[in-house]
């Protein structure tokens, strides 16, 4: 992995790094069977987001997508910049900006509701048949305001 990763914000209304949002997103999709949006959909979403990367010279290889309520629309990392901390910064990011964050993710993607248990996310409510091939979900939530606040703060730290 190289030090030589950067930070950036690409608020709502562009489309910077989009091309390599979706190719990111389209290899884990190939790779995993995750992430199975279609293009215009994935491209109105992040259009109406505001998108958090990390970019490694040319290459995508962390994007987060969130409305400004938090509810995160998108979240991927390359798998070889997994266990980096670069998710966690993303999500951390997200709840910093809009003091809270929520978001979906597919019943089978264990991984994923680790991941975001790992957080402080807890499952409020399960959904049947949610995404387009008939899979159900999870509604996953972050904690109370002052839980938050505290997981903010050691996710930024590093922790």
């Amino acid at each position: 992995m190289s030090v030589t990763v950067d930070k950036r914000v690409v608020p709502p209304g562009r489309d910077q790094h989009l091309d390599e949002a979706w190719d990111l997103k389209e290899r884990i999709r190939a790779d995993e069977g995750l992430l199975k949006q279609r293009r215009g959909f994935f491209a109105n979403a992040y259009r109406r987001s505001t998108v958090y990367c990390f970019v490694d010279g040319d290459d995508v290889v962390g994007f987060a997508a969130a409305r400004s309520d938090g509810y995160i629309l998108f979240l991927a990392v390359a798998p070889q910049y997994r266990g980096e901390g670069y998710g966690e910064r993303l999500v951390a990011r997200v709840t910093e900006d809009a003091g809270k964050a929520s978001c979906h993710a597919r019943q089978s993607n264990e991984s994923a509701v680790s991941f975001y248990e790992h957080l402080g996310f807890s499952v409020e409510r399960e959904i049947s048949n949610y995404y387009e091939d008939g899979e159900g979900a999870y509604y996953l939530r972050l904690g109370d305001r002052a839980r938050i606040r505290d997981r903010i703060s050691e996710l930024l730290r590093g922790r």
